[in-house]
């Protein structure tokens, strides 16, 4: 596989001056939840990246728990200069994989980055999320914490994921929010349970980080069947890879795969490029595990869609069977 460098436009993050290329790298499923893992693989997958031009990587203190930010820190002892790096925190797991519930209290926000800084092996991380709203802890006091550990260096940009428009606005007047990560696809349009979060991005001067633009492999074409999926694969419990669900929604990735063949791209390299082109403040980070894919994602910057195509593509959404949980 090349690892010639890919041109990409950048965006910034917020209003922070920092820019990173509008494609970047979910790094989730290299530890955790989709089944397989190859610890030399994703060494290897995550040097390409960089060689590449894919240097916006997104990781999480829960991917593992906490192996998937140490294989990170395999790569960052040599090459942290060259990595934009998000973590989270506020999902709580034990060692052996169970969900604990969710945690926002300040001194938790603090215990966790202090965690992460040291698995990470880095003095700073450039942009530090509160991975899920704590129902019973005031944002206020989340994001207060959070603008303390910027005061102190440790972390550059505060992100939130999955909080609604009226936690988002409350904790902007904290401290500014530089990204709000949530999910975002052709299966997945934001105003699909989100309210309007995105105008809300727009117009506070918020990145919107999109998690699985892919659907979660599923609009790449490759997954044709449940059975494609690794017994241990996360993905097997949701309503939207199961029976007749899955056979529906395969109808969206033929309509993908229709566009695609017609302009010389691939149905994930359309998926992106419709994000792109819909909401110019946002950023994708499709995950994966193989250096040709990450190459095949950073192309679909230099993917042009048509307005006719786009129209085509705003309306798969709808369409989706499923819930995006089980």
């Amino acid at each position: 596989m090349s690892t010639e460098h890919v041109n990409q436009p950048t965006r910034e993050i917020g209003q922070s001056g920092s820019k990173v290329p509008v494609v970047g790298l979910g790094c989730m499923g290299m530890s955790d939840f989709y089944g397989g893992r190859d610890k030399e693989r994703a060494i290897a997958t995550l040097r390409d990246a960089l060689e590449i031009g894919v240097t916006h990587w997104d990781t999480s203190d829960m991917y593992g728990p906490h192996t998937n930010e140490l294989l990170l820190s395999e790569v960052l002892k040599t090459e942290r200069e060259r990595v934009f790096l998000a973590t989270k925190f506020g999902i709580m797991r034990n060692e052996k994989g169970e969900w604990l519930g969710i945690n926002g209290r300040p001194e938790y926000a603090r215990q966790c980055c202090e965690a992460s800084l040291k698995r990470l092996g880095v003095e700073q991380i450039d942009l530090y999320y509160l991975h899920r709203p704590d129902p019973e802890v005031p944002i206020e006091d989340t994001v207060g914490e959070l603008a303390r550990l910027v005061e102190e260096g440790k972390v550059a940009n505060i992100g939130i994921s999955e909080h609604d428009v009226s936690l988002l606005r409350r904790a902007h007047k904290v401290h500014p929010i530089a990204a709000y990560q949530g999910e975002l696809s052709l299966w997945t349009d934001v105003h699909e349970g989100e309210g309007n979060v995105i105008e809300a991005c727009a117009e506070l001067g918020v990145t919107f980080v999109a998690y699985s633009p892919l659907g979660r492999g599923f609009l790449t074409g490759a997954i044709q069947s449940p059975e494609d999926l690794a017994d241990n694969d996360w993905r097997k419990t949701n309503p939207r890879f199961q029976g007749e669900n899955f056979k529906s929604n395969l109808e969206i990735v033929q309509q993908v795969k229709a566009i695609a063949e017609s302009i010389g791209a691939t149905p994930a390299q359309v998926s992106l490029s419709w994000i792109l082109a819909k909401y110019p403040h946002s950023v994708v980070i499709p995950g994966t595990t193989k250096s040709k894919r990450v190459r095949e994602n950073a192309l679909a910057a230099q993917v042009e869609l048509s307005g006719e195509q786009m129209k085509v593509l705003d309306g798969l959404a709808k369409n989706a069977q499923g819930g995006r949980y089980a």
